[in-house]
Order: structure tokens, then sequence, then C-alpha cells
């Protein structure tokens, strides 16, 4: 199987692209450069948001670290791989490269909207992973929102066909990871990433004996949230009130249960 990866060069991007290598299935490569992982604070925070804007991202790059390693781009040597910024990723030189690599399944991962044209020049097999349960969670920052609405079992990722529309093609699977007592919203993120790497691996197994992985039309349009909808604010929620211990209050029961309809490629 003939598998390229378009995905970003943050540590959760760059990890499902080595469960791929390792898994024998990445033949071809392209990172597009994402902004800073550990951003600086904006300016005008009062103190106490500053304080959990530091505290946020530092866990995060804390976390993902313990979760995935250290990582670069240099274990990807032996395949082809080309770094690309974001303005260039619907570029004709993306195109032809593409066309080059004859691929049987193309994947996306953590890059920016992939215009139709580009489109056009995937296989048949052509699928998105995101990190949210679409289509309840769509667009930008979609493991944060289930933490804030107090839904932490709904923190997961989605692998769905690739289309023009953000997050709206058919979905081939949902993957959720195990949440642990003492989990914070990182620690869930991570695992989230690990579960779907090692499912979408189970679900390129079974289209390479010969299966048929068939899509699930998405019945509603859900909440498609934009990154101008997060604001430094909301991690007050996260922090001063639940101090980051919303898993424990979820399986505490504190906080009700609601079970996301998931759909799955596997049992």
């Amino acid at each position: 199987m003939n598998l390229v990866l378009l995905t970003g060069s943050h540590p959760r991007h760059l990890y499902v692209a080595r469960r791929l290598l390792e898994a024998g299935y990445l033949k071809g490569l392209l990172v597009e450069e994402r902004g800073q992982f550990v951003p600086s604070p904006p300016s005008g925070l009062s103190a106490q948001d500053k304080d959990n804007f530091i505290r946020h991202f530092r866990e995060r790059a804390e976390a993902e670290e313990r979760a995935f390693g250290r990582l670069d781009t240099g274990i990807f040597k032996e395949i082809e791989m080309i770094n690309m910024p974001p303005e260039r990723l619907n570029s004709i030189q993306v195109e032809e490269w593409i066309v080059k690599r004859c691929a049987d399944v193309v994947l996306s991962y953590g890059v920016h909207k992939i215009e139709k044209s580009l489109l056009d020049k995937f296989p048949q097999l052509a699928w998105n992973i995101h990190g949210g349960l679409s289509p309840w969670y769509r667009g930008n920052i979609t493991l944060f929102w289930p933490f804030y609405f107090l839904q932490p079992n709904w923190a997961g990722m989605t692998i769905h066909e690739l289309t023009d529309k953000i997050d709206g093609g058919a979905i081939i699977h949902h993957s959720v990871p195990e949440l642990k007592r003492g989990d914070g919203i990182h620690d869930v993120a991570s695992r989230a990433v690990i579960q779907a790497a090692e499912d979408l691996i189970t679900i390129l197994e079974l289209v390479g004996s010969g299966r048929e992985v068939l899509g699930v039309r998405q019945k509603t349009s859900g909440k498609l949230f934009t990154g101008v909808d997060w604001r430094p604010q909301h991690l007050r929620l996260i922090y001063n009130y639940f101090n980051n211990d919303i898993v424990d209050r979820y399986l505490d029961g504190e906080l009700g249960h609601t079970e996301p309809p998931l759909v799955k490629a596997f049992y």
C-alpha cells in the first residue's frame, strides 16, 4: 500500500506520521509548518488570564513530550518528504508532488483547508484525521471544547472522507481514549491521538486485506468552532474553577453522563 500523509509540524502530527512509518505504510510525507507550539500570551490580559495561558501551553508541551517523546522530521529521512508553508499547501507544486507519488491512500491531519483543485488529485481513498468528534465538535480547538462543556468523554478523534466541506465528509471511524483518574485536559488529548493512530493502522490493515470500509454520512451539521471562538478567558473554567480535575469530577459522577453515538469501522 502506497500511503501519503499531509500533516502539521507539531508533536502530535509527527507522532501519527511515525506510527504509520513504523507500521510500514508511510511512503510520502508533506509537513506543513504550523505556528509556535508554545505561544507567548497576548498583551492586555489580566494577571490571572496570563498565568492560565502560560500554564495551558506549557502543560500541553509537557504532556505531549510524555506521550510522544521528542520528535523531529529527521526520522523520516528514508521516505519522500517535503516541507511546505501554509500558503503553499494548495499550490501547483504540491499537486504535482501528489500525482508523482501515485498513492493508493492519502491522509491529512493538522493542515489547513485543502482546496478542490488539490482534492481532485487524490485517489478514491482520501481521509482526514480530525482532532474532535464530528459532527458535534468540528473546526478548531475541538479537543478543548468537550472539557469546557464538561463532557470529557466526548474528547476524541474522527477519521472521515476528505471533502471541501470542513470536517464534513462521511465518517469512517470515531476514536475515543480511556479516561483515567488524574488525567488533565492535555493527557486526554494526547491519548486520543495515540488511540486514533492505532485505530487507523487497524483500518488500513482491513483495507489491505480487501475489506471495503464505507463512510457514514453526517446527518447533522453539528457545531463548527472557529479560532476566534476561543479566548484565554475560557481557561478560567478549566484551571481556576476546576483546577484541571474535570476528568476526576466526571468519573465521580458529578458532571452527569451522555454517551456519544460513535461510528466504528471495526469492533
